[in-house]
């Protein structure tokens, strides 16, 4: 559900004028390669083309830059173009350690860096138990480490529900939200920009959009139901707990 938040972040750096989607991913690292034409947005639609495996089974990509590196913005930035942009999708957390690695660099100091999200977002939301946690580079890990109560995951999700506005302020940018909630192309409709979707189950609320976490755990918005859903519980077998029957047989309690 980290990457979310991460998706969040940088909304406000949109909002700010800091990063600009359709333009190339600020990296220097990528200006004299295949690299140079990967867009924020093919970050955040997980549609870089870049290799990277991500793989929880066995030593991979995604195991080595969550436990064996530094910092995990870093090693991801290695992989290398497999495709082009947009010719294919590929869940990855590396690409969103990525663009918390482009989050940091739009800031001159590092203690700005780490106060931007509990500034600009947890305080205004009121998410006091909210803790992000930072690899040994002090890069935030927006993939994987973000914890907090469902109280606050509510929050989180309630600012989405709400177009981006909480308490009379616009805190994501105007049209954020729809963009989040987009369907990314060959993702067989299942996935956004660092959010979720259920296009293939049409008994789903088709406007949702979910943060999905480890093992179970979600926060699933549907405007069209003025629902947020917080779900905390780890169930790492999905044949015991079916998230979608879950959150279709809240919508039909409500009706």
């Amino acid at each position: 559900m980290t990457k979310s938040v991460t998706n969040a972040m940088i909304g406000l750096l949109v909002k700010d004028g800091k990063i600009d989607l359709e333009k190339p991913a600020p990296l220097e690292e990528w200006k004299n390669d295949d690299r140079k034409n990967i867009t924020t947005d093919a970050l955040m639609r997980m549609s870089s083309g870049l290799d990277f495996e991500e793989n929880y089974a066995k030593p991979s990509d995604a195991t080595t830059m969550l436990f064996r590196t530094k910092g995990a913005g870093a090693y991801a930035l290695q992989a290398k173009a497999k495709a082009k942009p947009f010719e294919i999708w590929s869940y990855s957390s590396g690409t969103t350690n990525i663009l918390q690695e482009i989050i940091r660099r739009q800031f001159p100091k590092h203690t700005d860096y780490l106060a931007f999200p509990h500034l600009r977002l947890f305080r205004k939301l009121g998410m006091k138990s909210a803790v992000l946690e930072p690899d040994a580079s002090g890069t935030y890990v927006g993939s994987s480490f973000m914890f907090a109560t469902a109280r606050d995951w509510a929050k989180f999700g309630q600012l989405y529900l709400q177009d981006g506005v909480w308490n009379g302020e616009r805190i994501l940018p105007e049209g954020w939200v729809k963009y989040s909630a987009s369907e990314t192309a060959h993702s067989d409709g299942k996935y956004a920009a660092q959010f979720w979707i259920e296009h293939k189950d049409k008994s789903f609320p088709q406007d949702a959009f979910m943060a999905l976490g480890f093992e179970g755990q979600s926060v699933t918005v549907i405007p069209s139901q003025e629902l947020v859903v917080v779900r905390l519980g780890c169930t790492p077998n999905e044949d015991h707990f079916n998230r979608n029957e879950f959150v279709k047989k809240i919508v039909a309690t409500l009706k």
